[in-house]
């Protein structure tokens, strides 16, 4: 057995994930979160597991990895035990595949050039003509210029999922202190030794943070701040409808979207269908804070874009919204390894909308860093030291909105994204 003592701070999927291949690789661990496992920003995306928004590079070859990985993990939680074998029926794993369609000339173009670099790089995107579009989605819109299909893509039920994970991480010995806050660190010279909580002092050899869009904050208060913001994404959920989408479809902008730096909104048509037959409508993206109120211009745009890939849509009641916080870096890259500053920090965070689909890479490379294996894909591109995390590491937007008690209604924050 490892006798290295590990603390994840954040039970989140990417924390969750952590926690379990840290455990399952004779770690002990133990899982700190101030809400309940799940409950902020995991809850609060769709469930993706993409390798069709993105091109050539390091997030790529990470959500390769976790992409291979996603199968090979859910039959090994399910044959763990009965109860392994529930959490990860829960998860309602579906490799559907992505369409990507562009209604403009334009938007053809620069999908042909994209398509070709990820074809280069190893991802299956596969050109769809009029009649081949129309058999895959019947009720797209056939006002299209050009369409893909990427048969890697997969969804999962986001909260299922990492539930799942955390239950394989438990029954590896791993422990969960929830309604846990953390408030400081204990340094020793250079190195964290401990965190106090609002539960008391908890000591470890190892810290990761792992709490998504307040990861930032959590940073500073341990002394080493990352530049990781909060992010806001809403989604409209349709009541349920008979089989309608069959994969997850999106415009071709919102590869332009998901790289953008622009604080501003944007929205993109973003559409899938869940399981129990609604269908989820996206997306948007805006830097707002911590500010979690409903804007209805915002949702009107999900909606206007959406009703241009799928008319049939125009008449179909919306049952709810909601949204979330995502953790966001200014060059769009993760940010996993060791803190320079403080010896025993390391982070597992900043992966904006993709933490579902990247997180199982992301525990490996975590892994393959602490115990010093060769890394299962290039660490260097994620670490810590570099000019977007900590060149401008005070601009965290890490406040939360005014009103909200440290340990009261400000909840459920310390965990990953989705």
């Amino acid at each position: 057995m490892n006798g290295t003592h590990v603390v994840v701070l954040g039970a989140g999927i990417v924390g969750a994930a952590c926690a379990r291949e840290l455990a399952r690789c004779g770690f002990h661990v133990t899982v700190v979160d101030r809400g309940a496992p799940a409950g902020a920003t995991t809850s609060h995306g769709e469930g993706n597991i993409l390798v069709s928004d993105k091109g050539p590079g390091a997030e790529l070859r990470l959500a390769q990895l976790s992409r291979r990985l996603w199968p090979e993990t859910l039959a090994s939680v399910a044959e763990r035990s009965d109860r392994g074998a529930r959490a990860a029926a829960a998860v309602e794993w579906e490799p559907k595949g992505g369409i990507v369609v562009a209604t403009t000339d334009a938007g053809a173009a620069a999908l042909a050039e994209f398509a070709a670099a990820q074809r280069a790089a190893g991802v299956r995107a596969e050109s769809l003509d009029a009649a081949a579009l129309a058999e895959a989605e019947p009720r797209v819109t056939r006002d299209h210029t050009a369409a893909l299909h990427y048969p890697e893509d997969a969804q999962v039920q986001p909260a299922g999922a990492a539930v799942a994970l955390l239950t394989d991480a438990l029954a590896a010995g791993a422990s969960l202190r929830s309604g846990c806050e953390v408030l400081s660190a204990v340094t020793r010279g250079s190195r964290i030794t401990a965190v106090h909580t609002t539960g008391g002092l908890v000591e470890a050899d190892v810290f990761v943070n792992a709490a998504g869009p307040w990861s930032g904050g959590l940073a500073a208060r341990l002394g080493a701040p990352i530049a990781v913001r909060p992010r806001r994404g809403d989604i409209l959920v349709t009541t349920p409808l008979p089989p309608t989408v069959f994969h997850k479809v999106y415009d071709a902008d919102y590869v332009g979207a998901v790289g953008s730096s622009a604080e501003d909104l944007q929205t993109s048509a973003v559409v899938e269908s869940t399981r129990a037959g609604s269908v989820l409508l996206g997306s948007s993206r805006r830097r707002a804070g911590f500010d979690d109120r409903m804007r209805p211009h915002v949702l009107a745009g999900i909606a206007a874009k959406a009703l241009r890939l799928f008319p049939c849509l125009a008449d179909v009641a919306v049952m709810r919204s909601y949204g979330g916080f995502r953790p966001y870096v200014d060059d769009h890259m993760p940010v996993i390894g060791p803190d320079p500053r403080l010896d025993g920090l390391w982070h597992a965070t900043g992966h904006e909308g993709a933490g579902i689909g990247l997180c199982l890479g992301t525990a490996l490379l975590v892994r393959n860093l602490l115990l010093g294996e060769p890394p299962a894909v290039e660490a260097s591109p994620f670490r810590v030291d570099r000019p977007a995390v900590i060149g401008e590491a005070g601009r965290t937007e890490a406040a939360e909105p005014a009103g909200k008690g440290r340990a009261g209604d400000r909840k459920n924050a310390e965990e990953e994204a989705a």
